[in-house]
């Protein structure tokens, strides 16, 4: 039998700190400055940058770009305000860019 290898996570591509758990994705269905990115719940190790209002897909939100704790590496933002009543959900949560994250303990 396989030994179990703690939770799946997601780290920094760039340095391999970990920055999210896989049981936190709300959504894989996201789009981000490089391709594809993932809606979270939460986030961990990470440096939340000046908030800043956005013209996105889904309209005008105001976010703050968030960074990797240990080198900096930007790896996508967290909806700080969602000026329309359908995308209220999206406040509080966190977009991270597939091509900006590892997965460890698969």
């Amino acid at each position: 039998m396989a030994e179990s290898l703690g939770p799946r996570l997601y780290s920094c591509y760039n340095c391999g700190n970990h920055v999210s758990l896989h049981d936190d994705i709300i959504s894989k269905s996201f789009q981000g400055r490089s391709g594809r990115a993932f809606l979270f719940s939460h986030a961990m190790n990470i440096r939340v940058g000046a908030k800043a209002d956005r013209h996105l897909i889904t309209g005008l939100h105001t976010v703050a770009d968030i960074y990797c704790g240990d080198c900096g590496e930007l790896l996508g933002w967290k909806y700080k305000r969602a000026y329309e009543a359908s995308q209220k959900y999206k406040e509080g949560k966190f977009i991270l860019e597939k091509a900006k994250i590892a997965k460890e303990n698969w």
